[in-house]
């Protein structure tokens, strides 16, 4: 993917929820048990390769020395400093369901619908699935859900979500088909990690939750939506609102990509645009950078999966084309005027807000990416018009934007949403599992303590 002469202090920081930057190879010289390991017994339903691995930690302090986890897929999305869990024993599946792309170069693999299953020792019987942000693979949660939920004691499961990386609009059929194919990737892996669990400890999850952040936010709602039977509750992490009508994720990002060059140019109305477009406008600090490695990649990435004959010919359309350069030019792009075959096409990913199960949504108020008005403002709202706000929590974090990451280069504008999210997580599962209600949903304000530890719902 394309970054543009990107500083090496920029690109150290891995900001974009997009791409990852390396593949795996597992450690050999760490891997940890030599005796028989329980999980060479298992099969995951529908697999077509497993490998399985008895670990003495599960989390982030242990995958990444034995080769368990891939530390670039994760880079970027959480705060310097962040403390997470460690010491919890078990078993990991590493493998992947039969798929005919081949995107994802994990452990040398070269093929797409990989997935990852952790079962701790502890069982405290229930099951989180996730999918992850942007185009990253199935280790992109580790640091930010899988670590805090395994040392609960729940089993955990990640997919890659079918495809990956910069050219996932070459997959499927038709256009849209690369992003309905993560519905699908979620729940065969929810469907496959139930089987495993339930044999590796003799009885089912009593309980299963989809959590993800950005896509996995919006894979989350859509499994509330439209295969609620599987989940008793889901947490959402400023996930992306894909609707047939505006404004949706393609009448943002053309906005800001034609208005921030005006800005730099000293042009009046600019900055206006900006926040018309639904740009905070105390995220001001926050738009160069994303300009720079958001706006643009992922604005291309996502109107060619939806809308290929926009350019024609050209995969992803010219990066940074400038404005007036007419058709075929994202800068350019309106979604509005777009034929009613892109429409339909948005429409069959389209989220409803009729979700059917528990589902906590936090976004953050500074989310300079994905802007939380249009966002998940407007996300709240389909889902009390659907007369299903008994079943959702929505919690604005102020001074939270997309990524964790750029906390270390504005620690006083910005604040780690982890935190917010390991707490909203802990208040889900009460909710479904005693009948704990959570908090009102409500705008969190800054903590009084260390924002990179401190959040109280």
């Amino acid at each position: 993917m394309m970054f543009r002469h990107l500083p090496l202090a920029a690109a150290a920081l891995l900001l974009t929820t997009l791409t990852p930057t390396a593949t795996l190879t597992p450690t050999a010289a760490a891997a940890p048990d030599t005796a028989p390991c329980p999980g060479d017994r298992l099969r995951v339903p529908g697999a077509e390769r497993t490998v399985a691995a008895c670990l003495r930690d599960l989390t982030t302090a242990g995958t990444v020395a034995s080769g368990h986890t891939d530390p670039a897929d994760w880079a970027g999305l959480v705060a310097p400093g962040t403390r997470n869990p460690s010491g919890v024993p078990g078993v990991q599946l590493d493998g992947y369901f039969p798929d005919s792309s081949t995107t994802n170069g994990t452990h040398g693999w070269d093929h797409d619908s990989q997935f990852v299953i952790r079962l701790p020792e502890r069982w405290n019987g229930g099951l989180v699935v996730a999918g992850p942000p942007g185009v990253r693979e199935q280790y992109a949660n580790d640091r930010t859900i899988a670590d805090h939920v395994l040392a609960r004691g729940y089993a955990f499961a990640a997919t890659d979500k079918g495809n990956t990386g910069p050219t996932l609009y070459r997959d499927g059929k038709r256009p849209g088909d690369a992003i309905a194919e993560w519905h699908r990737r979620l729940t065969q892996l929810t469907v496959a990690a139930k089987s495993v669990a339930a044999r590796h400890y003799g009885r089912a999850p009593r309980r299963t939750y989809a959590a993800g952040m950005s896509m996995g936010g919006y894979l989350v709602r859509w499994q509330l939506e439209n295969v609620p039977w599987l989940y008793d509750g889901g947490l959402d992490w400023e996930g992306v609102l894909l609707t047939r009508r505006s404004p949706n994720l393609l009448a943002t990002l053309p906005p800001a990509l034609r208005a921030y060059p005006r800005l730099l140019a000293g042009e009046p109305g600019a900055r206006e645009a900006l926040r018309a477009a639904g740009y905070p406008p105390e995220s001001e600090p926050l738009w160069e950078t994303h300009h720079r490695t958001q706006w643009d990649t992922f604005q291309r990435l996502v109107r060619e999966e939806v809308d290929p004959g926009y350019d024609g010919a050209t995969e992803a359309g010219t990066p940074f084309c400038r404005e007036g350069t007419g058709k075929g030019c994202d800068t350019d792009y309106d979604y509005a005027a777009r034929p009613r075959a892109v429409h339909d096409t948005l429409g069959r990913l389209s989220l409803t807000g009729r979700v059917q199960r528990p589902l906590v949504t936090l976004h953050g108020t500074l989310d300079a990416l994905v802007p939380i008005g249009p966002g998940s403002d407007r996300y709240a709202r389909l889902v009390a018009q659907a007369h299903r706000g008994h079943k959702h929590r929505y919690y604005r974090v102020t001074g939270g934007n997309h990524t964790d990451g750029l906390y270390g280069a504005h620690p006083r504008l910005v604040r780690p949403m982890l935190p917010c999210v390991r707490d909203a997580f802990d208040a889900l599962t009460a909710w479904a599992e005693d009948g704990t209600a959570p908090p009102r949903s409500r705008t969190v304000p800054r903590p009084d303590g260390d924002p990179v530890q401190t959040c109280t719902l």
